[in-house]
């Protein structure tokens, strides 16, 4: 079913590269002086990493597969594909943390000791994956940090989107229909907040760009944030149970949940239709899974974010390439990346996509992310105004 997916993968009009003149990107620097550094270090990573040159041996590390099926489903076969296209003779070596850092470590462990000499890595941890990062670089390898940044400074880019893009929309989204009155929302409107692991830096991005829309409302009072903590590990089991406490808390009392993604909605949706409120709070998600498209067509779920997961395996692969063949790469990796303790990486951000029963058609089953006959399974005739 996949790889029927992706013969009838069709790339989303305009969304590119983002520009380093992107205005509202978060952690970049967009001065000449950062893309002139950008260059500059561009030489230096060559020299450094060292293994890199001519390699045809690359180590493929995702963090996760029951708590985020995107990358299991998407990203690995995406990443597959594009590398194998970029390098043909190349030997990908793939390993799932499964939800487990350590693991995480000693695969890419084993990957360098089976000659691995450029590590994709998607880490489960962004900070204990900074030792993935410096045993890497003690043998002259790159590491590229897949989706999730990394906090280390050696750290050769990071691919992703703009994650603090992602929580914006996803508060905007909550922003906008506060204001033209959907689903009855009123001032004084409850407001809990289920977000992501907090050892994802991805996680503390959204919920910073959330704010960054919703904090002039809640200041107000307009609306009231009766609860706003993270979900280790993103497990969905603990956002339900999460949610089914705001709710006993609240005596139901709830009309808005802001939810990091399409995985934990999902079991805040269920929290909700064990007190019949399934449909009548606003839900957001993110990632466009099958279940979170699902969700909003049959009305229980609001939107979700729709991320072009190709273009990221793509844009991955080039640098991949480059690297192998010592290419200045700095024309796809044309962003800076702030670090927690300082120092920057350079870095390719997307840009992500609303979706909502408004456009469902036109984003994700246009572009062969999902197809009708997946998203209207199971559903009624006409649903979401997509299901025939």
């Amino acid at each position: 079913m996949f790889n029927r997916r992706l013969r009838h993968w069709l790339p989303i009009a305009g969304l590119m590269f983002l520009a380093a003149c992107s205005g509202n990107a978060p952690n970049a620097n967009n001065g000449g002086e950062a893309n002139n550094a950008a260059n500059n270090q561009q030489g230096a990573a060559n020299t450094e990493f060292s293994a890199a040159q001519g390699c045809n041996n690359v180590g493929v590390l995702l963090p996760e597969s029951d708590t985020s099926a995107r990358y299991e489903a998407y990203d690995r076969p995406l990443l597959e594909r594009e590398i194998k296209a970029a390098l043909p003779d190349v030997t990908i070596q793939y390993s799932n943390a499964n939800g487990n850092a350590d693991t995480q470590q000693n695969q890419a462990e084993a990957a360098l000791t089976k000659g691995a000499c450029i590590l994709v890595v998607g880490p489960n941890d962004s900070e204990k994956a900074a030792t993935i990062v410096q045993q890497a670089k003690a043998s002259g390898v790159p590491v590229i940090a897949y989706d999730r940044l990394i906090q280390d400074p050696d750290t050769a880019f990071y691919v992703s989107f703009d994650n603090e893009r992602v929580g914006e929309l996803q508060g905007q989204f909550i922003v906008d229909q506060f204001k033209a009155g959907e689903l009855g929302l009123k001032r004084g409107a409850n407001l809990a907040m289920i977000n992501g692991s907090q050892t994802d830096n991805n996680a503390l991005l959204f919920r910073q760009g959330a704010l960054k829309a919703l904090q002039p409302l809640i200041d107000s009072g307009d609306i009231n944030l009766v609860y706003d903590q993270f979900t280790p590990n993103w497990e969905a089991a603990r956002a339900q149970s999460a949610m089914e406490g705001v709710l006993t808390k609240e005596s139901n009392n709830v009309q808005i949940a802001y939810v990091a993604n399409d995985g934990l909605a999902n079991t805040v949706i269920a929290a909700l239709r064990e007190q019949n409120l399934a449909g009548k709070v606003l839900v957001t998600g993110q990632d466009a899974t099958l279940t979170g498209i699902q969700n909003i067509l049959s009305g229980t779920q609001a939107m979700t974010i729709y991320k072009p997961i190709a273009e990221e395996a793509r844009a991955t692969a080039q640098l991949v390439a480059a690297l192998s063949k010592g290419e200045d790469a700095s024309s796809i990796a044309n962003r800076q990346t702030e670090l927690k303790g300082g120092g920057q990486v350079r870095s390719v951000l997307l840009d992500p996509v609303v979706v909502d029963q408004s456009n469902v058609a036109d984003t994700v089953i246009k572009d062969g992310f999902l197809t009708k006959e997946e998203v209207c399974q199971g559903l009624p005739s006409g649903a979401g105004g997509v299901c025939p």
